[in-house]
């Protein structure tokens, strides 16, 4: 019986069945560098603000401390957003004739919020508390990154749940003692795993919550 096909052809198809895998791994990594680009957390990204408000001057420069302007982050889940009137107690007085912040002066003499843009913002399927994070020793730079640092403000964590679990599954790598949560340059000690974590955690009766319904309410 003659033979149907030529002998090349088990070597193109042994090329062909590779090229698919090949092809098929490609689009995998794809998919994935898609998911966790900046595309698509955000991670990096400055966004447009109605004024180009710099946490780096504001408390590196000038000292003012995280709860003057967020002045509902110990005692509720939501931070808060500073109102026109906490912005204004300070450019009444300095820089009160500057065009950049015309928008401030403009949304204090109409009564009319100032629509900043919100650079973490959570689904609204994901339930979080700002205050119970800070009362477990969970510092502000942990999850906001160096803000100090920011000229303007950006994300440096998705925020993804996979990124939230390791810190409910690990909560000794990242726990603080509760007066350096607001410390932007806390750096953990050498023993932070083996003893202060541990400890810490054991102290603030902190539970290593990974259930569903935790975050899903």
């Amino acid at each position: 019986m003659p033979q149907i096909f030529h002998r090349s052809t088990n070597s193109l198809a042994k090329i062909s069945i590779l090229a698919v895998v090949c092809g098929l791994g490609a689009l995998i990594g794809l998919a994935y560098t898609f998911d966790r680009g900046a595309f698509n957390t955000d991670v990096g990204v400055v966004k447009p603000q109605p004024v180009p408000f710099s946490h780096k001057h504001h408390v590196t420069d000038d000292g003012i401390d995280c709860r003057y302007c967020h002045t509902s982050v110990e005692t509720s889940h939501y931070a808060g957003l500073p109102a026109t009137e906490i912005c204004m107690s300070c450019h009444s007085q300095i820089w009160s004739n500057a065009t950049m912040l015309e928008p401030v002066r403009e949304s204090f003499r109409t009564g009319q919020s100032l629509a900043w843009t919100r650079v973490h913002d959570l689904p609204e399927f994901v339930y979080f508390n700002h205050s119970i994070h800070l009362k477990k020793g969970i510092g502000c730079a942990t999850c906001h990154g160096r803000v100090d640092e920011m000229p303007l403000m950006f994300k440096v964590n998705t925020l993804l749940m996979n990124w939230c679990v390791e810190c409910h599954r690990n909560p000794e790598k990242y726990i603080r003692p509760r007066e350096e949560v607001f410390n932007m340059a806390y750096q953990p000690p050498a023993d932070q795993l083996t003893n202060l974590g541990p400890k810490l955690v054991k102290l603030y009766h902190v539970q290593k919550l990974d259930d569903c319904w935790t975050c899903h309410r």
